[in-house]
């Protein structure tokens, strides 16, 4: 029986109880800590071993390398109390060997063989069971395969275990519905939006007293962050072309060149259908035309899509002349055809005719200047790069760089928020924040294929600006801070007229949302709003609050309870009984182990753990 048992067992649930065995055969290399009989601690009458526990650990530092992507050693995993979880989920292993042992629970020999030849780490090129491959392993870890088959069988066991105690759970039909029921109820409500243009008197003007308190009571609203105080030099293309001379000859070149783009043919954007015989084709014409079916209709007929037909843009001299003269002859023909194609007969569908254009030289001309000039200066910038370098070689400052280069200064006060300028730049970005104070200069290029030096000056601690400096900042901020209160008292007055008689409809515009949930969101609402109107107890109660720049009366209209034969009902009440099931199952399983391990009794050498914690780097 306890063969069948094992039969029955998912590969994938076998497989994650036996990653702390298989783990290690990625030749981590931990050693041997003085054989089998060190123990790091025993549950009943199961021992955990020195190596069980080193292995564990070694499973534990690259599950948090390859989560955090960084560097992780003994001490991080100590620090952050993991050592004492991955000892805690070894003694739950132990208590449930040993309940397994107690009750006689266990798997035939040719269990563990399938599940043995079944693990890749043991295969050959041929994708079969390679047993020098296996023997070398274990040997490379320490166990012989009589040491690990145990292991195998021992885990399996335990497995099915647990595969008993939790396998079956489900929770009560009655919890997963009610939980169903409140996360599928909807409502609708009535909302009256409250602007400044709603407030009895408008909003008076600061003082300068009032503007001043505010700055002193909010400073963490004007707080310039910490700012990097630099000095560069640069110079790009864009500055260096107008000073660029282009010839006549070479604009004109380029016009030439460029023909195909200043002299376009007439074109048009067609669609070809193609029919086996010409009898075909003049069947489909004739359906189109009688009404009885459409270009679509066809090519859904044929089992064909919109990118199987379409041709693009097409010139005269890409069909045939017969074709050409069709398509291209002034009338409202939507569909032509038959007409000839490489393919066979054929119909047409003329999307657009693209009347032939084309721009003259003069025209042009800015355009082309443009393009040759913004060569040239790349060309011109490149070229003085050495003597850039050299000039900061020989320990020119940046100001002096501007002197002698076309390079032109500039300063900012950089943060992270910083891209007006030369800081929209991702290389100055990057430049800017790795500088550090005395670095010397180096000539570094931006991506439009200009040149840059910068200096870092000083770094600005951060700071609060005088008043004087940000009073239109703190101007506003206070007014947005005084409407707000202002709207909210507002819409308090006037919750005060609903509860007294008044109707909301007659208090403003209402707006009516429908059947909301409770994890719905309404774009330009307050984020809080639909779960504030979960609170309300019964239709008809509301409630007032404050938004950003407007404050809301919502009036809870009607509830509708969960409907079980709306589309996703059955999907959500599923959702949940997995879900719930799933939490019961871990309670259930986490009181059974503790339970285990209570009486079973556990012991714990601390000189044999240190020992293996002196074994790591």
């Amino acid at each position: 029986m306890a063969k069948s048992a094992a039969r029955k067992l998912s590969n994938v649930f076998v497989w994650i109880i036996l990653g702390l065995l298989f783990i290690a055969l990625a030749g981590f290399g931990i050693g041997s800590f003085g054989g089998a009989s060190s123990r790091v601690g025993q549950v009943g009458d199961v021992d955990i071993t020195a190596q069980d526990y080193a292995r564990a650990l070694q499973n534990e530092l690259r599950a948090q390398i390859a989560e955090t992507g960084q560097p992780m050693n003994l001490a991080g995993l100590r620090a952050r109390g993991l050592d004492e979880a991955v000892l805690r989920a070894l003694v739950a292993r132990a208590a449930l060997a040993n309940e397994a042992q107690s009750m006689g629970l266990s798997v035939g020999d040719e269990e563990v063989a399938r599940q043995i030849q079944g693990i890749e780490a043991f295969q050959g090129p041929g994708g079969t069971f390679d047993r020098q491959s296996y023997e070398f392993l274990l040997n490379q870890e320490g166990l012989s395969p009589r040491e690990f088959e145990q292991n195998v069988r021992e885990d399996t066991a335990r497995s099915i275990l647990q595969s008993a105690i939790v396998g079956a759970i489900r929770p009560p039909g009655i919890y997963a519905e009610r939980i169903a029921a409140f996360q599928g109820e909807t409502r609708d409500l009535s909302i009256l939006t409250l602007t400044e243009d709603d407030l009895a008197e408008p909003l008076p003007q600061p003082t300068d007293a009032e503007l001043q308190a505010y700055h002193d009571e909010n400073p963490q609203r004007f707080e310039r962050p910490e700012a990097r105080r630099i000095t560069y030099a640069w110079v790009t293309p864009t500055a260096m072309m107008d000073a660029v001379e282009i010839d006549e000859e070479s604009l004109r070149n380029l016009y030439e060149a460029r023909g195909d783009i200043y002299r376009q043919p007439e074109r048009a954007l067609l669609e070809r259908l193609v029919f086996g015989t010409v009898e075909a084709a003049q069947e489909a014409i004739a359906a189109i035309e009688a009404g009885e079916t459409d270009f679509d209709a066809l090519i859904e007929a044929r089992d064909l899509t919109l990118d199987d037909v379409d041709l693009g843009e097409v010139e005269r001299g890409d069909l045939s002349p017969e074709a050409a003269e069709a398509v291209f002859a002034d009338d409202a023909a939507e569909v032509v055809g038959p007409l000839p194609s490489a393919l066979g007969p054929a119909l047409y569908r003329i999307n657009a005719v693209l009347a032939a254009t084309e721009t003259s030289f003069e025209d042009a001309r800015d355009e082309l200047r443009e393009e040759l000039a913004d060569d040239a200066a790349r060309r011109e910038i490149g070229a003085m790069r050495e003597e850039i370098d050299d000039l900061l070689a020989s320990g020119a400052t940046i100001e002096e760089l501007a002197e002698t280069t076309p390079m032109e200064i500039g300063r900012i006060d950089y943060t992270a928020s910083s891209e007006e300028g030369i800081a929209g730049y991702d290389a100055f970005r990057e430049a800017a924040e790795a500088a550090r104070e005395g670095d010397f200069p180096e000539v570094l290029d931006l991506s439009d294929g200009g040149l840059f030096a910068l200096r870092l000056d000083e770094v600005v601690p951060p700071a609060v600006p005088p008043l004087a400096e940000i009073e239109d900042e703190v101007a506003a901020a206070w007014r947005m801070s005084a409407q707000r209160e202002a709207l909210a008292a507002r819409a308090d007055e006037l919750v005060g007229q609903l509860a007294t008689g008044a109707r909301l409809e007659g208090l403003g515009e209402v707006t009516q949302e429908e059947g909301l949930r409770r994890q719905d969101f309404v774009p330009d609402l307050p984020p809080t709003l639909v779960a504030q109107s979960f609170r309300l107890d019964a239709p008809g109660d509301v409630v007032a609050i404050p938004g950003a720049d407007a404050a809301y009366i919502v009036r809870l209209d009607a509830i509708q309870p969960a409907s079980r034969n709306a589309p996703d009902s059955a999907l959500l009440l599923q959702l949940v009984t997995q879900s719930v099931g799933q939490s019961m199952a871990q309670d259930i399983f986490e009181s059974y182990g503790q339970a285990l391990q209570s009486d079973a009794g556990i012991t714990l050498d601390q000189t044999v753990i240190n020992s293996v914690h002196s074994q790591f780097p």
